[in-house]
């Protein structure tokens, strides 16, 4: 048995502790294929520095650049007084933001952020600008490694710089993915609106703040011209769509708060509250909130985040001495959404023609709900489609961020996973085979499907994602011609009924090798033809090659490393402006000749998988002829 005495306790240097523990600092680690990873909050960490600059009134653009998996950040704001350069790089809980008179509303107010960036990078440098002077330092995963002593003279104009570039021992074949990337600038522009963010050769700027982030984020034509409400401290953009659901996207002081918290809370029932009493009807806050899409923004003073990462508010305050969040939030919107729909007598009239709607839809599929709800609940009790794990997203366990479910195609690929599987977060959906094409059809057949009802109810997504039971939802189908089909009706499916989940960033493929290379000595596992050729060259040509033709062709032990911490997945994003409906109709409806001609005018014909593996091993016997 271990002993315990003096020597057992341990006092670590700031960045060991960071290292030791990062998640306490940045959340998860991951790869960069979610959009919460912690390269990504590495960044915001550098670009809040940045934001806050340019809320209290100093330096209107920020330059971003990406090169080889570095980042590096210029703004041109008062930049970091020189003589405190070392300690706001490398002090733990050192920075103004304790000042409330320097940053009254600011994101970060801990003094931890580009620390836990310097102690979790490769490399992390360090450049002030401040009248006239510059004063420059560079560390390596927080050690200091190049030490300015004295400040020199400059003609840059006043701000910071800082590069880094993440830890590849703490964040192994990292990628930063652009597009989350370019999502995170254009929501800053939204919410800071005159701030300009230049990244590799795109700029981001916003003139109209939310009503800006509704446009671009539309799917389709909404049901009345967006509304735009502000005031001191809040902003709110909405307007109905013609989704099934609630989208919603909230803010604190610049910070995008995925989770939402208590001014989202306050936001959906005060809105609720004030249309009915607006029409003097019982609406149902369902079917008055069904189908909306909302922006919130809000700024409080030293908000209190339920994370490091401040993704969920927990303030119940705006203001140490102020009012409640609720209440604020409650009484602008009593105000101004009244104000508004008595001055917009058409939106008004298209608002309660949708609720009314709404209303409809939910009394005829009252009755199906019931039936599907007891095939569901009956399901549950022995559900063979559904090998669940013991962690679940909607919970406050440590673990919940890691939970998975794998849906998979037929009992072999299922049955592969499932002994492979971390039976605390990894979850397995077996599907029959291909699901049916919902595009077009209504709701209805959600319930009446029960397939569809099964992986509704096991995604605990009937009302919306706050009850979301795993954090990734990942399409693990064959690299072939059908599962590549049924990738698409299951993106059809959640896009139709659930676009919120596609939108918030839950929804993967999972990549699986297409080759296996080895020899006595080494194994090699092939996502594409290029590794197959590395492979081969490291192994030599008398390397056995295997081609995996579908998932229930690799056996459990293989599978849990590719489901493991060396899982390949890939994010299924939707692009800011792109329409549903739209690319729906093109790919999955009854347009048959315009798509007939897009396959032709891009039909790309190459040489199968199969026939090259066949290729290689004919080149393998015959260069062993040769050498007989």
């Amino acid at each position: 048995m271990a002993t315990y005495t003096e020597d057992s306790i341990r006092t670590l240097e700031w960045k060991e502790h960071i290292r030791l523990r990062p998640g306490m600092y940045i959340g998860k680690l991951g790869d960069g294929s979610s959009a919460d990873d912690g390269i990504y909050v590495l960044l915001k960490e550098v670009l809040d520095n940045a934001i806050d600059e340019f809320v209290m009134g100093y330096g209107k653009v920020i330059e971003v650049t990406l090169d080889d998996g570095a980042v590096w950040v210029r703004d041109y704001g008062r930049g970091i007084p020189l003589g405190k350069l070392m300690d706001c790089a490398a002090k733990i809980n050192t920075g103004a933001k304790y000042d409330s008179e320097a940053f009254k509303k600011s994101v970060g107010l801990n003094g931890v952020g580009i620390k836990a960036v310097n102690a979790l990078s490769e490399t992390f440098n360090i450049q002030a600008f401040r009248e006239g002077k510059t004063k420059d330092l560079v560390f390596s995963r927080g050690d200091l490694t190049k030490d300015c002593k004295r400040a020199y003279k400059t003609v840059e104009p006043n701000g910071t710089e800082l590069g880094f570039r993440p830890d590849p021992d703490i964040f192994p074949k990292y990628q930063f993915q652009t597009e989350y990337l370019e999502k995170m600038f254009r929501y800053y522009t939204y919410l800071n609106t005159g701030l300009t963010i230049k990244f590799n050769g795109k700029t981001f700027r916003s003139k109209n703040g939310l009503l800006d982030l509704l446009t671009e984020n539309l799917s389709d034509e909404p049901l009345y011209p967006i509304a735009h409400l502000s005031g001191d401290d809040i902003e709110i953009a909405f307007t109905h769509g013609q989704q099934y659901g609630e989208e919603y996207y909230s803010f604190v002081n610049g910070q995008h708060t995925t989770q939402g918290g208590t001014h989202l809370s306050a936001f959906r029932e005060f809105f609720a509250k004030t249309v009915r009493d607006f029409y003097k009807k019982k609406y149902e806050a369902s079917d008055i909130r069904g189908s909306i899409i909302a922006a919130i923004s809000i700024k409080v003073q030293e908000p209190v985040f339920e994370s490091q990462t401040k993704t969920k508010l927990g303030s119940t305050h705006m203001a140490p001495d102020g009012a409640t969040v609720r209440t604020f939030i409650g009484n602008f919107i009593a105000k101004e959404l009244d104000n508004f729909l008595h001055k917009h007598p058409e939106t008004a009239k298209a608002l309660e023609k949708r609720i009314q709607q709404a209303e409809l839809e939910r009394k005829e599929l009252k009755g199906i709900q019931k039936l599907a709800r007891e095939r569901a609940r009956k399901a549950k009790i022995n559900n063979s489609k559904l090998r669940d794990c013991r962690v679940h997203f909607d919970t406050k366990h440590k673990l919940a961020d890691q939970t998975t479910i794998f849906i998979t195609e037929g009992n072999s690929a299922s049955g592969t996973i499932g002994k492979a599987r971390n039976v605390d977060t990894q979850a397995v959906f077996s599907l029959k085979g291909k699901p049916l094409n919902c595009f077009g059809l209504s709701k209805k057949v959600v319930y009446e499907n029960e397939e569809f009802n099964l992986l509704q109810h096991a995604l605990n997504i009937e009302d919306g994602l706050e009850g979301l039971r795993y954090n990734r939802v990942v399409l693990a189908t064959d690299a072939d011609v059908d599962g590549m089909h049924i990738r698409l009706l299951l993106v059809t499916f959640f896009l139709q009924f659930f676009s919120d989940l596609i939108k918030q960033g839950h929804v993967y493929i999972l990549q699986t090798p297409l080759f296996r290379v080895r020899n006595k000595k080494e194994t090699h596992y092939c996502y594409s033809e290029e590794e197959r050729i590395a492979a081969l060259e490291a192994c030599g040509k008398t390397a056995e090659i295997t081609r995996f033709k579908g998932l229930g062709e690799i056996d459990g032990k293989e599978m849990s490393d590719f489901i493991g911490s060396n899982m390949r997945l890939d994010p299924v994003i939707v692009e800011a402006g792109s329409s549903i409906k739209d690319m729906l109709t093109f790919y999955m409806g009854k347009n048959t000749s315009d798509r007939q001609k897009y396959i032709i005018e891009n039909l790309r014909v190459e040489e199968s998988l199969d026939a090259k593996v066949t290729d290689a091993k004919e080149e393998e016997e015959a260069s062993m002829d040769q050498a007989v």
